[in-house]
């Protein structure tokens, strides 16, 4: 068995910069025997290619019950019942079912009602008489929750106690605190989907309750639960992430924040260059062995952990010249922000969508942004799913 590369070791430096380490391990072969964070042992694929491969290897089983391992008492949960967490054939349907309700024309439907939330929560930030806000909570949180819970078709909800849920589950403090937010979630989802069932409305969500395929295939109750689950989290989490790390990387780069003023043209480019650079979701969700495999000269025994570093491979300078180097003019194409693959994200569209409007936003109305923070200060969150710092204090001329 492989030497295990303790990455917890590194502590709070490996959060805030896993960069550095992840090149190391990239010199050094492509698949490593880790122990993460947390204390759970498994391995990790780095590098551009190796990371590729490893996202579309049938080998690799996304449904840890297919695989035959056991996990925590929340395993059972229906959360897990969506097309993430499982393999084709399964996967296949569940997406299929999905993606007919969640097309590029509905999205792009969206583009004037994302530019209105967006107005309006500048306007509230903006008001703020001393001339500062948290990003995060001002203005990168608000407008892809508003967003998600408005396409799903969500009423009000008390979002402070849906972000804890959400955010324990995707970058656990504890495992204690992160199955009680899966049953809490859970419940919330059950009572929310057979309130619309009893009710239906025309948002996304009422639309999976009633939509089947050419055959009459539906979705179970349990998941819808796993399917709203999942495009709640997600259709807020990444979003979250990619605004905040987007704005915080042209802050700390000013020849590229200039540029992008100075020529709009370059915005596209400029949010796959965020997505590449920094990315909102650092490893993808686990994948595991069911059989022994052997991924890049390295066998992996059955019943093992894998996590895939997408972090790395889009700092891969084997794919990317200067790959450490922040440049909206580069061609950014090929990174692996939003995976590859089967399960490549159904929602990146939305989330390129919210990102080229909020950031056009924020910088025409605040011509003098500013960092409100040292940068060695801010706080990130825990974990090696998202990638991102917890705060981000800004400040501009009133």
């Amino acid at each position: 068995m492989a030497e295990i590369v303790d990455l917890g070791a590194y502590g709070e430096d490996f959060t805030r910069d896993p960069y550095r380490y992840y090149a190391k391990l990239r010199a050094q072969g492509p698949v490593h025997r880790v122990r993460l964070p947390y204390g759970q042992e498994g391995w990790l694929v780095v590098g551009h290619q190796a990371v590729r491969a490893a996202l579309t290897d049938p080998r690799l089983s996304k449904d840890w019950r297919e695989a035959g391992l056991q996990s925590d008492e929340s395993a059972d949960s229906a959360l897990w019942t969506n097309m993430l967490d499982t393999d084709p054939p399964q996967h296949t349907r569940l997406r299929k079912l999905v993606a007919k309700e969640f097309t590029a024309r509905r999205v792009e439907a969206l583009r004037p009602r994302v530019q209105e939330i967006t107005d309006e929560l500048l306007d509230t930030m903006l008001a703020a008489p001393e001339g500062r806000a948290d990003l995060v909570e001002a203005f990168a949180f608000p407008l892809p929750m508003t967003v998600i819970c408005e396409l799903l078709g969500v009423p009000a909800m008390d979002r402070d106690a849906f972000r804890s849920w959400s955010n324990e589950i995707v970058a656990p403090t504890s495992e204690e605190a992160a199955q009680a937010a899966v049953v809490a979630m859970s419940g919330y989802l059950v009572d929310l989907i057979e309130t619309m069932r009893n009710a239906p409305g025309d948002g996304l969500l009422s639309a999976l309750i009633r939509t089947s395929d050419e055959d009459g295939d539906q979705l179970s109750r349990d998941e819808l639960v796993g399917t709203a689950f999942l495009l709640l989290v997600a259709g807020h989490e990444t979003t979250v992430s990619l605004l905040s790390n987007g704005v915080r990387a042209l802050l700390q780069h000013p020849a590229q924040l200039a540029a992008l003023r100075a020529d709009f043209s370059l915005l596209d480019n400029a949010v796959e260059e965020m997505l590449r650079y920094d990315g909102p979701v650092a490893t993808a969700t686990w994948r595991f062995t069911a059989k022994p495999v052997e991924i890049g000269g390295t066998r992996i025994p059955a019943g093992q952990t894998v996590a895939i570093a997408l972090a790395s491979a889009s700092r891969d300078q084997e794919q990317f010249a200067a790959a450490d180097d922040f440049d909206i003019t580069r061609d950014a194409r090929g990174h692996t922000a939003f995976g590859h693959g089967i399960h490549f994200c159904l929602g990146a569209p939305l989330a390129r969508l919210e990102a080229r409007i909020a950031l056009r936003s924020l910088l025409e109305r605040c011509p003098d942004l500013a960092m409100d923070a040292d940068f060695d200060d801010l706080t990130w969150r825990a974990g090696m799913l998202m990638r991102g710092t917890e705060q981000l204090p800004v400040r501009w001329k009133g």
